[in-house]
Parts: structure tokens; C-alpha cells; sequence
């Protein structure tokens, strides 16, 4: 009877974590797809206030004036070469830092293990930082949008976490047939270390796909604005550029099914990649988080 009621509870609580759940899942979809529905519905019925979750009147010149503007390739393009090389540069780089920080034996470890974590409590602030940018003689391009993401300290301790939890026999057994260092890390540490990196990496680059503050404290060149500061000058900007239209091209336009519209194409190629990274997304995260 006891076995019974076990049971019982058992269900009673995996069914109340499904609807839990499912509601929370729900409530981050519909805002998704009543964003989704203005972008692709008539502008009379955007402007009018009766779009829901299902679009009235396909239309997709929102699309047509967000993606054919000349600008917005080139601000695509910065995006994804500030996306791609910072994601591949940072990986690296927190790898080259978390695995001497993971060994017990590596002297003055913990000192330098408390600068990140200062680094990650404490910003010295705005005006520091663009002192220090210009100092650098980078402001107005792409590597002000590249190093202040370069190192995140969260991420950095995951990966350390994570290497601390590779057996020591693999690196001792590689190191007895005369492994150095870094073939170690690069033959054997980092082939098993595949969860942990899909997962950071896709952090990373979303830190740097969605990032628009530092390109707008940085970067004032028009060639070198990245998607995201152009799609937020575009949302800003367009009841202005839309008044300046003929009045036969401005009818055919909604303010907000193009600011609908910027927004599902900066999340879009997010959500492409990322199901190529879920089935490493939660072991990563978990495998990474077990020993502080």
C-alpha cells in the first residue's frame, strides 16, 4: 500500500511539473508569436490594433523595407565576422585560463582565480572604459566590439569546473608516454571536453549577436555598425524614414510590423543554431556546475 501511495505522489508530482512547465513555456512563446503575427500582417490591421496571435492580411513589406535597406547587409556581415571570431577567439582563451587554474598545483592560481571574480562582481564603468578604448587606439573598430566580451569570468569557471572533474589518469598516462602540456590539452582534455565548449561557445555568441552596447559607446563609423545597433536605429528611426516616404509607399508600411519585423530577424539566426546545440546545452551546464 505504501508502494502504491509512492507511486502515487510520484506521478501526482511529474504531472504537476508538465503543467507547470508547459504554462511557463507557453507565456515565453505567445509575446514570440504575437511579434511574429504583426510582422507578417496587413499594416491596417497592425495599425489598428487587431493583430493577436495569428496574422490578418499576409504581408511581408516589413520584411522588404528591413532587408533591403543598402545598410543592412553590411551591418550582417560585422555582425557575424564580430560573432564567429570572438566566439572562437574567447573559447580558446578561456580554455588557455581554466586549465592551469583547474590544477591545485599551479602556484598563485587562487590569486589570480579572485581577479576574475572581482572582475566579475565589479565594472570600473562607463567612461573608464571608453578612456581605456581610446587609450588603445580602438575605438571605431571591430576589436572595441571584440575584447570587452573576449573573457567572461561565469564562463571561465565552468570550464575550469569541468576540467577539474577530468580523471587525473588520462593526462598521467598521456604524460608517462611523453605528452607535453599542450598536447595533453589539445589531444585529450579538449576532445572530451565537447559539452562544456558547445555550451560556452553558444553563450558567447549570443553575448556577441545580441550585443549593441559596446558598439554604441564605441563605434560611430556607419561601415562598422553590427545588425543589432543598426536593427535598434532602425526601430528608433522609422516613424521619421516612413514620413519621408511618397504616400503611396508609406500606406503599404506599419511602424510597428517593421519594428515586428527587426526583431524576429535578430532572433532568427538564433534560433537556427541553437538546435544544433541543445543535446549539448543541459550536460554541459550540469556536468560543469558540480564542484565549486
Amino acid at each position: 500500500m505504501k508502494k502504491f501511495y509512492r507511486l502515487s505522489g510520484a506521478a501526482l508530482f511529474d504531472s504537476a511539473n508538465i503543467v507547470l512547465l508547459s504554462l511557463l513555456g507557453l507565456l515565453s512563446v505567445i509575446p514570440f508569436l504575437h511579434v511574429l503575427a504583426k510582422s507578417i500582417s496587413d499594416n491596417a490591421f497592425v495599425d489598428a490594433g487587431k493583430i493577436g496571435f495569428w496574422p490578418k492580411g499576409f504581408d511581408l513589406s516589413s520584411y522588404s523595407y528591413v532587408l533591403f535597406e543598402s545598410s543592412f547587409f553590411r551591418s550582417f556581415g560585422v555582425t557575424v565576422f564580430v560573432t564567429v571570431f570572438g566566439t572562437l577567439a574567447g573559447l580558446l582563451i578561456t580554455v588557455l585560463a581554466a586549465y592551469p587554474l583547474s590544477k591545485p598545483q599551479f602556484k598563485g592560481g587562487k590569486y589570480i582565480l579572485l581577479l576574475y571574480i572581482f572582475s566579475m562582481l565589479f565594472y570600473g564603468g562607463i567612461v573608464p572604459s571608453y578612456m581605456l578604448m581610446k587609450e588603445l587606439h580602438l575605438i571605431d573598430t571591430v576589436w572595441a566590439m571584440i575584447i570587452p566580451l573576449l573573457v567572461v569570468p561565469f564562463n571561465l569557471l565552468v570550464v575550469k569546473t569541468f576540467f577539474e572533474q577530468v580523471p587525473e589518469g588520462l593526462e598521467e598516462a598521456a604524460k608517462m608516454e611523453g605528452a607535453s602540456n599542450w598536447r595533453v590539452l589539445f589531444s585529450i582534455i579538449l576532445p572530451i571536453s565537447t559539452p562544456v565548449l558547445a555550451t560556452i561557445g553558444l553563450f558567447y555568441a549570443v553575448g556577441y549577436w545580441n550585443n549593441y552596447f559596446h558598439p554604441l559607446l564605441f563605434i560611430s563609423k556607419p561601415e562598422l555598425k553590427p545588425l543589432q545597433l543598426y536593427l535598434m536605429e532602425m526601430i528608433t528611426s522609422t516613424s521619421e524614414n516612413i514620413g519621408r516616404m511618397s504616400v503611396e509607399a508609406a500606406m503599404q508600411i506599419s511602424t510597428e510590423g517593421v519594428r515586428s519585423a527587426t526583431i524576429i530577424v535578430s532572433i532568427v539566426p538564433v534560433l537556427i543554431v541553437y538546435p544544433f546545440l541543445q543535446k549539448y546545452f543541459v550536460k554541459g551546464l550540469t556536468i560543469g556546475s558540480v564542484k565549486g
